[in-house]
């Protein structure tokens, strides 16, 4: 089939889409809605199938239990998809670290451009960056209505001086 998934559609199957679970997307779901939907499917069908064992109409039970099978796929990819869910907690240093990382790398910073690119919420940016130039650590810069963060530049001449590789300084001059 040419490396494609199928799909189905109103009018038949479409290449390139993924497969429905009785007509929802899984793709898209996240992580705890397949394990119930999974389970909203699993469920009924092995209390009847306990139910039906006990009767002499047990073969009924078969007729309607393939249904289990793709409940099992959802269910197996719902719970792998909530081990990875789970965010790692990053340390107040960690944090800081990849806070002065970016800065380092982009020269200047938004509290949204520092939550896009680390751990941190916008909020726990905001927050640090806040602190941050508030100990005078970091130089705050408006522009456009919009607040941004940089580290400070070394402009004087002393700063300059002891900037430049010793083998280019003159030494006893």
């Amino acid at each position: 089939m040419c490396g494609g998934s199928l799909g189905r559609s109103r009018t038949g199957i479409v290449k390139g889409q993924h497969p429905e679970f009785f007509g929802l997307d899984v793709q898209r779901m996240r992580p705890g809605a397949r394990v119930a939907v999974a389970l909203a499917v699993l469920v009924p069908v092995a209390l009847s199938g306990l139910v039906l064992a006990l009767t002499p109409v047990w073969w009924v039970f078969t007729t309607y239990f393939w249904v289990a099978f793709p409940a099992f796929g959802v269910l197996g990819s719902g719970l792998a998809g909530l081990s990875e869910a789970r965010p790692a907690r990053v340390s107040e240093d960690e944090q800081e670290t990849e806070l002065l990382e970016v800065l380092r790398e982009r020269g200047e910073v938004s509290a949204a451009g520092v939550a896009a690119e680390t751990s941190m919420t916008v909020a726990e940016a905001e927050r640090r960056l806040g602190e941050l130039s508030e100990g005078g650590h970091l130089e705050v810069r408006v522009r456009g209505g919009g607040i941004f963060y940089a580290l400070w530049e070394a402009g004087g001449t002393v700063e300059a001086e002891y900037l430049e590789p010793v083998s280019t300084k003159r030494l006893g001059a």
